[in-house]
């Protein structure tokens, strides 16, 4: 065999990186992209079976269509304004789950004691509430954050007493062993290991807040999604429905992936399965 027969092609190793990742990238986008697809078909498939009355089912083009509509008109400010109601909600009731869920977690005795009642009112459905709210509150955006701050409050203090009662005293015993004040310990040693459970007890406050949204804007609002999807149930406008209850759903996912990464980056000092 002569040389020319017997040598091979040589590939520069950056072009194989450079195809490597876009090949990764390729994959990632169509692991993403997957699942919303599937969903749509699903949804074109319910819609052309019969089974359910199309008219009960809007096409997802058509529900795309209203969305593009009511953008150029009251969407933005609709969204705008759950956002803010959200936000407001979800920040009042974390910054009080936090230090109330630290010292249920961090001493036993008032756990035992306060814990029946935390999970009595936890259970209350926050859609129940509203007549007392509007009683006491009015019927103005006091009311519907009250509403959301109590959603929040209540399930980011759970998440906060119970990663809390769950750290290990082996911590503590190691650096009061290395000679470690009270006050270094609590700012060395528990507020790190306190900061998951503070950024999970932010991540499970917004879900549930988000899940409230509804409840409470039936309390006399003029604006947000809510009131969107109050507004057009009144006159059985199906695909307005779902552009509201879309937007809340991808509102929250966008805020929750954004939790996320904020959680990867600090606590990139934590092991973690994924």
């Amino acid at each position: 065999m002569t040389s020319a027969q017997t040598a091979q092609p040589t590939v520069p190793a950056g072009r194989v990186a450079d195809t490597g990742r876009v090949r990764r990238g390729v994959r990632t986008i169509a692991l993403l992209l997957a699942p919303w697809l599937a969903i749509l078909a699903l949804w074109y498939a319910i819609r052309a079976s019969g089974l359910i009355n199309p008219a009960l089912v809007p096409a997802p083009h058509a529900v795309f269509a209203k969305f593009i509509e009511l953008a150029q008109g009251r969407l933005g400010m609709d969204v705008l304004m759950s956002t803010q109601r959200v936000f407001l909600g979800v920040a009042l009731g974390v910054a009080l789950a936090v230090p109330v869920g630290f010292c249920l977690g961090w001493y036993k005795g008032l756990r035992s004691f306060i814990d029946p009642v935390i999970n009595f009112f936890r259970a209350l459905p926050p859609i129940a509430l509203i007549p007392l709210v509007i009683v006491y509150f009015g019927i103005g955006e006091a009311a519907k954050t009250v509403i959301l701050f109590y959603a929040s409050f209540f399930a980011g203090v759970i998440v906060m007493y119970e990663g809390i009662a769950q750290i290990s005293p082996i911590f503590i015993k190691v650096a009061r062993t290395l000679g470690a004040s009270d006050f270094e310990i609590f700012r060395k040693v528990i507020v790190p290991l306190t900061i998951p459970h503070i950024l999970t007890a932010v991540r499970v406050a917004l879900g549930v807040a988000w899940a409230t949204l509804v409840a409470s804007e039936l309390i006399a609002a003029q604006q947000g999604l809510g009131a969107l999807i109050q507004d057009a149930s009144a006159f059985f406008q199906l695909d307005t429905i779902y552009v509201g209850i879309i937007c809340i759903g991808f509102i929250a996912l966008l805020m929750d992936l954004a939790l996320r990464a904020a959680t990867r980056r600090m606590v990139a000092w934590q092991d973690r399965i994924a």
